[in-house]
């Protein structure tokens, strides 16, 4: 009975701590005092980012007049609030920036965003703005914009996104990640109800994260080491059939992930509504092709064979243009994705990583060649192992080369 009493009691005191944490929030957001002497009848604490949400909603002309502040920003930082009434999260939003220019004024402007890579070029929204202005005070810590919305009609909810960032120059860069990605939620005008836990927009970086990894992986990472292993591995006998597994392995794994990477991106493309024409056709002709190779295996011919060197041509060919096409879309990716720079830098250093080890095999292998022949006085065929794995040194078989 007494440890259900000491239960009770604290959780009251939890309730009752919340309760006033969200009291405090409100009293602190109802309370502040504009410099412009506006009065706002609703106002929100916005749950990251030091940010604060002011409105009135006018029902007679359905339009709302909004006074965005967000605190312990800098005059190299740039702010942004938007609506965004297609989505969730940045891409599609209809934003209002702000930031302190070269010239020292604070320039306040509309953008609407068309996909995650931007930099918040200015633009008309997809709604009308009649009035929009800002200022930058309490000691250079927060900014302010203020502006009257034309909301579209029939409709007082939508999707918000608040968001700050580093400026260089006049031109707003890339914010960071933690709290940014969670600075969206949705409001509705008429009812004063605010949500913003960032849940959508958290799910769809989620989605956006997943369908990086597995291109980098699948594309990116396996596809160019399994072309790695077949070019250099077959040189050694003892190595011979182990390379081809080890390379149809990493092909396989390759194609397979990469498909569910290709089918991740396009329904991204359909729920954002965003087509992203260059990367979608990029990532479409590297998967037809890798699955060109993969049915090409069905009608390889035998290393004796005197269409075996034909078809070992079309196979680097299609092999590498898929390898090229693959790193190329990566570098896309990156900029549509918009992830942290370490990430970009972290594959960058894996590409460098495998260009490394192919120019020390490469060297390295004709080094075992050219010894070979000094010794024996035998051929400089490279690969005198066919991709089968069976000693090719009369006919077709000698004139292999690799598998892709």
């Amino acid at each position: 009975m007494e440890k259900r009493s000491r239960t009770f009691a604290i959780l009251s005191i939890l309730i009752s701590l919340i309760s006033l944490t969200k009291t405090s929030a409100q009293q602190n957001c109802s309370s502040y005092k504009f410099n412009t002497n506006n009065i706002f009848a609703t106002c929100i604490s916005l749950p990251v980012l030091n940010s604060f949400l002011h409105w009135n909603y006018h029902s007679s002309n359905h339009t709302v007049d909004i006074a965005y502040r967000h605190t312990g920003v800098t005059a190299s930082d740039w702010v942004a609030w938007a609506l965004n009434p297609t989505g969730s999260g940045m891409s599609g939003a209809q934003c209002l920036v702000g930031f302190r220019n070269s010239t020292g004024n604070f320039h306040v402007y509309t953008s609407p965003v068309a996909g995650y890579s931007t930099q918040l070029a200015e633009g008309t929204l997809s709604f009308g703005v009649p009035k929009s202005s800002g200022e930058f005070i309490n000691n250079n810590t927060e900014m302010i914009i203020f502006a009257t919305l034309q909301l579209p009609a029939g409709r007082t909810s939508f999707n918000q996104v608040w968001q700050s960032g580093p400026v260089s120059g006049n031109t707003p860069q890339q914010h960071s990640g933690g709290d940014n990605l969670k600075s969206s939620g949705n409001v509705d005008f008429a009812t004063g109800e605010v949500s913003g836990d960032g849940g959508a927009a958290g799910s769809q970086q989620r989605k956006r994260n997943v369908h990086g990894v597995l291109n980098v992986v699948s594309w990116g990472i396996l596809m160019p080491l399994g072309a790695v292993i077949a070019r250099y591995l077959k040189v050694f006998k003892s190595a011979t059939p182990a390379w081809f597994y080890l390379h149809v392995a990493c092909q396989t794994s390759a194609y397979i992930v990469g498909v569910s990477g290709l089918g991740t991106g396009l329904k991204l493309g359909h729920d954002s509504g965003l087509s992203q024409d260059t990367h979608k056709a990029i990532g479409i002709a590297m998967v037809c092709l890798a699955t060109v190779q993969v049915f090409a295996l069905l009608l390889r011919p035998k290393p004796d064979h005197k269409y075996r060197f034909y078809w070992n041509i079309y196979h680097y060919a299609v092999g590498y243009a898929v390898i090229i096409l693959s790193i190329v879309n990566i570098f896309k990716g990156f900029d549509i994705l918009n992830p942290e720079k370490k990430w970009k830098h972290a594959y960058i250093g894996i590409i460098i990583g495998i260009g490394a080890m192919a120019a020390f095999l490469e060297a390295f292998t004709w080094f075992i060649v050219l010894r070979r022949k000094k010794e024996g006085g035998g051929s400089t065929n490279k690969y005198p192992y066919n991709s089968d794995g069976v000693n090719g040194a009369n006919g077709y078989g000698a004139r292999i080369q690799q598998a892709v």
